[in-house]
């Protein structure tokens, strides 16, 4: 076990890389990505949060808790309705790790159930992790395992997820998430987007881990994919300031789960409209829905923020904080399936 999460809380099946990868900045690492690296071979240096952002933040947490908290019990409610108290939840690290503490906290307040949960990476373009999938089924029966993450953007990890279980045809890739604006999770906690203050931070809301890595020659065979440890921000860790906010705020009972969106429109379909609109090419460079827009002004070149309203500080504060400060321009467009969407500015272009 490495980073800040708690031993009882969750089962880190990650490689501690720390020290082994240099992060690089921002353009630099954009540079790459857009010159076929695979983001996945590289590290971003970590967004150091002004204060004004880190207000905008602990605003974030206030204001969103308690339907985040809502959306926690109602997708927890679901997961034990489906795979009962023999449910395995696997978080998908980063965002879904905290998402899989609330719910496995949720499982045990509301049903006396003690679930393991485990976070393991997958990465869009290299699938999951194969020595993390077959350290949790020499453990535990394949239909009790339950996928976690964050929230869906254009859906692209779910249809990775679809792909990868073609080889774990007992394994249910069904993804349960607490937001899903593109439609296309199998248990949703709340299916609008809204904000998750956990997205407005990197790895100081994430047990201090980076995101996932693997390059073969660091990720040998029969290793898990790799993370980073950045102790040396523990002073900064929020991680359980996040989940303990959110816990305050958990009802008596779970809530019935939410209507579906009035929007039958998947998400991907929305990412053409709007890759029509700005004559983008490359879809990857859309980031539609308030997490996802999050880390392309995080760890990304944003090219334009796009939100359904210019007036709504309440779900895109932080959003627009870190607009400001990037010099990006804030677009209002048409959204229906989220509330706001990052497009990445294409490098060829300039």
């Amino acid at each position: 076990m490495f980073g800040t999460y708690r031993a009882e809380d969750v089962t880190i099946l990650l490689k501690d890389i720390t020290g082994l990868v240099e992060p690089m900045g921002t353009a630099e690492r954009e540079a790459r990505i857009q010159q076929g690296v695979h983001y996945s071979e590289m590290l971003p240096i970590e967004y150091e949060p002004s204060p004004a952002y880190l207000a905008a933040f602990w605003d974030a947490l206030d204001r969103y808790a308690p339907l985040t908290a809502q959306a926690a019990a109602s997708t927890a409610a679901q997961i034990q309705e489906r795979k009962g108290p023999g449910a395995v939840l696997v978080s998908l690290a980063r965002a879904g790790t905290s998402a899989g503490v609330l719910i496995k906290h949720c499982l045990a307040r509301y049903y006396g159930a003690e679930v393991p949960h485990y976070t393991i990476s997958i990465i869009r373009g290299r699938g999951i992790d194969r020595t993390a999938m077959d350290h949790i089924l020499a453990r535990h029966p394949a239909e009790s395992i339950q996928f976690v993450d964050g929230w869906t953007g254009k859906g692209a990890i779910q249809r990775e997820l679809n792909a990868a279980m073609a080889d774990y045809p007992a394994v249910d890739p069904g993804l349960a998430v607490l937001s899903d604006p593109a439609r296309v999770a199998a248990i949703t906690g709340v299916p609008e987007d809204f904000l998750i203050a956990s997205s407005c931070l990197n790895s100081t809301v994430s047990g201090l881990l980076s995101r996932t890595f693997y390059r073969p020659d660091i990720i040998r065979p029969g290793d898990f994919h790799g993370a980073a440890f950045y102790q040396e921000l523990e002073a900064r860790d929020l991680t359980y300031a996040f989940i303990d906010a959110v816990e305050a705020c958990l009802p008596e009972a779970p809530p019935p789960p939410s209507a579906p969106a009035l929007s039958t429109r998947t998400g991907l379909e929305e990412v053409e409209e709007i890759a029509r609109a700005f004559a983008i090419r490359d879809i990857n460079l859309i980031k539609p829905g308030i997490g996802e827009a999050t880390r392309v002004l995080l760890r990304r070149v944003p090219w334009k923020l796009l939100v359904h309203s210019l007036d709504d500080g309440a779900h895109l504060g932080h959003l627009y904080q870190l607009a400001r400060e990037k010099g990006v321009e804030v677009v209002p467009y048409p959204l229906r399936n989220y509330r706001a969407c990052g497009l990445i500015r294409n490098l060829a272009d300039n």
